[in-house]
């Protein structure tokens, strides 16, 4: 994503070799701003920042836990617990979102 390569640049990792083009620097996954002399001009991105959330929609749950398990015990195991609606897990993975 273009935010991963915003960075300051002395805060720029190298990512290439001199006189990498930035076709090549792109394609191996980097960012390239060639406008900073005397700074890597390929360098590598900010990773991703995510964080983990409970979905809203119960029909997209994935099971975590078994049937009867508290919510004490789901949450144990580092799962979601809803008791409603019926017919579908109330112990349930995170889904990860990227901010």
């Amino acid at each position: 994503a273009r935010c991963q390569c915003r960075l300051a640049p002395r805060e720029r990792r190298n990512c290439g070799y001199p006189g990498i083009s930035a076709a090549e620097c792109k394609k191996a996954g980097c960012c390239f701003n060639a406008s900073v002399p005397g700074v890597p001009w390929c360098f590598a991105p900010k990773p991703k920042r995510v964080r983990k959330v409970c979905p809203n929609d119960s029909y997209i749950r994935i099971n975590c836990g078994f049937p009867g398990i508290t919510a004490k015990d789901c949450e144990r195991r580092g799962c979601c617990f809803k008791a409603h609606p019926a017919g579908v897990p109330w112990c349930f993975y995170h889904r990860i979102v990227e901010e």
